[in-house]
């Protein structure tokens, strides 16, 4: 699921790969990698894991990736400033899509730049494509569906968010803590320094308490942190992954959702 600077530096003008900045406009257009397009990710959140909210959540990021030329042909690398959250929604959107061949690139941009590479600003043009998508239910979780799994002893739920939000000490919904059970790994913890993902080892002083043969279920506030919680379990051999797409945003306001406020 990651790409280095250098392998990825090696493939540039390939006519299969397609480069996906996913960070805002604004900092794509101060330099990026090139031939990279951009795709604001953090523009798009969504909070309603219904089953019409879902349908509508695919036709929508269908329509999206099919407009910056995503296809399941290409080789798709999503990055941001560093291993982070946006370009791991990026993956995970993919995977969701059922899309095989994506990576992140490990570092982002910052990782590009120390290592002395071309950066360009001239904004690069879409060449839509399209995306029918295929739906992968297996890496998605819904409200419904982590109601449901709360007294199973086989799924483990992960929470990315700090520990602010995981105590409830800082509110953004209207209920504040976490969903019961949830063990907090706030997903900075899984990059080193320089912003790439820590080794394998370190990643699993982090996880290495929930059984590879259990379920994890990943939320954070909207997704994306739990995104970057979901590559880095990925990374140590985890096969049955969920991201909670609606996350807090979507549980903390549904008033008959149970929550906790201790500490893990």
């Amino acid at each position: 699921m990651l790409i280095s600077t250098g392998e990825l530096k090696q493939k540039l003008g390939d006519d299969n790969l397609l480069i996906i900045d996913a960070r805002s406009w604004h900092e794509y257009s101060d330099g990026h990698i090139p031939h990279a397009v951009n795709l604001d990710l953090f523009a798009f959140h969504w909070a309603d894991t219904s089953k019409d909210g879902m349908q509508a959540f695919n036709k929508q990021t269908a329509k999206l990736l099919s407009n910056v030329g995503a296809s399941y042909d290409k080789f798709v690398v999503f990055y941001d400033n560093e291993s982070g959250i946006f370009a791991a929604r990026g993956v995970w959107l993919l995977e969701y899509f059922s899309h095989k061949n994506v990576a992140m690139l490990d570092g982002g941009i910052r990782k590009w730049k120390r290592s002395k590479y071309r950066v360009e600003k001239k904004p690069n043009r879409y060449r839509p494509a399209k995306f029918m998508p295929k739906i992968n239910p297996d890496v998605l979780a819904t409200s419904k569906y982590v109601l449901e799994s709360l007294h199973n002893s086989r799924i483990k739920i992960v929470d990315a968010r700090t520990k602010g939000e995981y105590t409830g000490k800082w509110i953004r919904a209207a209920k504040a803590g976490h969903i019961p059970d949830a063990i907090h790994v706030d997903w900075k913890a899984n990059l080193g320094k320089d912003g790439r993902f820590k080794s394998p080892e370190a990643l699993k002083k982090l996880y290495g308490k929930i059984d590879k043969n259990d379920e994890v279920i990943c939320y954070c506030q909207g997704g994306y942190r739990a995104a970057n919680d979901y590559l880095a379990l990925k990374r140590l051999g985890y096969k049955k992954l969920r991201v909670y797409l609606g996350s807090w945003y979507e549980w903390g306001n549904m008033l008959d959702m149970p929550v906790e406020k201790k500490a893990s």
